[in-house]
Order: structure tokens, then sequence, then C-alpha cells
């Protein structure tokens, strides 16, 4: 297969599926295609309005730089990802919250995994977009902990532990999609980013108040477990402590 016929064929999905303007999508096919024909340094701007017929200005309308035109949809989703956390409420856990958030960027992946592998391969080459995905990936995360911070607020530590949830999500999220395309986008991504996910929500998420009102089986009404932990020790280890002392506790399993 050529190059030219491995070029993602975005254009027409994205009209009748997202409704994006129809200029846009041919400056994204036409970038791709010459990003896999010449590499992406060989490309310029000209280069890429010339093959979509379109003027220059017509790109910068859409796109403030070439490494932009990698990355189409961030904006987009960023901004869905802090609507969709701004709508939640006090009765929304905010652990499962975020994570919830951060499976909506995997759409955006998911949607053309041709294109998205086609991008990863490309970005994986040029150190120049690496970086600037990088910076994409810190907007996210702060978008995360800027939710998480609110929710925490007047908490010990909660600035902390909001920062610590939310590159977790993040380092979460990218593993499980970094596998995946990896791949070459086969297998499901969504669950293996849940299953992903489901190690933070394990490690974070406060159980219900019902959960913790509720003695553990077995356990006598007045028991109590002590754990004794260094000052300064890691919020991590005082939580693993904690849990290795109930499971101690536990009976046997019949």
């Amino acid at each position: 297969m050529s190059s030219s016929s491995a070029a993602p064929r975005r254009g027409e999905k994205a009209r009748t599926a997202a409704g994006r303007p129809p200029m846009r999508e041919a400056l994204v096919a036409a970038a791709f295609r010459l990003f896999l024909e010449r590499g992406y340094e060989q490309t310029t701007v000209d280069d890429i309005v010339t093959l979509a017929g379109v003027g220059r200005r017509s790109f910068f309308r859409y796109f403030p730089s070439k490494e932009d035109v990698v990355f189409p949809d961030h904006e987009r989703y960023l901004a869905d990802m802090t609507a969709f956390l701004a709508a939640g409420d006090e009765e929304d856990e905010p652990v499962r919250r975020v994570c919830d958030a951060a499976r909506l960027v995997l759409r955006m992946y998911a949607e053309d995994p041709a294109f998205s592998v086609q991008r990863y391969r490309i970005a994986k080459r040029v150190p120049g977009l690496r970086a600037h995905e990088l910076s994409v990936v810190w907007r996210y995360e702060r978008a995360l902990a800027g939710y998480l911070r609110a929710r925490f607020a007047g908490r010990r530590d909660g600035t902390l532990r909001a920062d610590v949830i939310a590159a977790a999500v993040v380092a979460a999220h990218n593993n499980a999609l970094r596998s995946w395309l990896r791949s070459d986008g086969r297998g499901d991504p969504a669950a293996a980013v849940d299953h992903a996910l489901n190690h933070v929500q394990a490690a974070f998420c406060a159980p219900p108040a019902d959960a913790r009102a509720q003695p553990r089986p077995g356990a006598a009404p007045d028991d109590v477990v002590v754990v004794v932990a260094r000052r300064g020790a890691p919020l991590w280890q005082v939580v693993r402590e904690v849990e290795t002392a109930f499971a101690e506790g536990l009976p046997p399993p019949s």
C-alpha cells in the first residue's frame, strides 16, 4: 500500500459525524498525507495549503502552527472535559468524576484508530511534536487537578492530594492508550483504559458513606486498628499500612 493510500480519510467521517468544517478537515488530511510521504520536517505549511487547495490564511484560521495540525481535536476535547467537570455536583465522588473525564479524551483517539496510530508514529519520531504533546497532556492534568483542588479545598493536604490523583489519572490513561497505539489500534481501548483507571479508583476513591459506617466482617463492635507511621511518611504508604492491618484482621475464608 502506498503512503498516499494510507493517509487518514478523516474528512468524510468528520463531516457526517461531527459536522466539522470541510476546509479544516481537508487541511488535516493534506498534512498527514505529506507527513507520510515526505516526513514531518520536510513538509511546510505552504506544501499543505497547496495540496489542500486553500491559502495560508485559511490554514492559520484553524491552526496556530504546523504542530497543531497534528493534534487537531485536543482543544475541543479539553473544552469538553472541562465542561464535564464543571457540570458535576457535590454528590459526585471526585476521583470517579475525573476518571470519567479522562474517558472523554479516549473517544478522540478511538473514533478513528487509523488516524490515531499514524499520529502516534509521526509524533514519536519528531522531538518537537513530542514536546508539543507533553504540553497538551499537562493542560489536561491541570484541568483535572483544578477540579480536585476545589473539591478537596479545606482538607489537610487537599492540594497535594488533588495534584497526585490528577497525575495518576493521566499516567494510567496514557499507559493504556499508548499500549493500544503501539499495537496498531487492535483490541478495545476503552477496556484497557477502564482497567488502568480502576487502579486509580481503588487507590484513591473514598468508600461510600454507608460502607464506612459498617464494621468489617468478623470484627467486634469496639474493634480498633492502630497504625504507627513515621512523621512525613507519604500518604500512599500510610494507606497501604492501614489496608494491610485490616486485611490481617479478617477471618480466613470459609
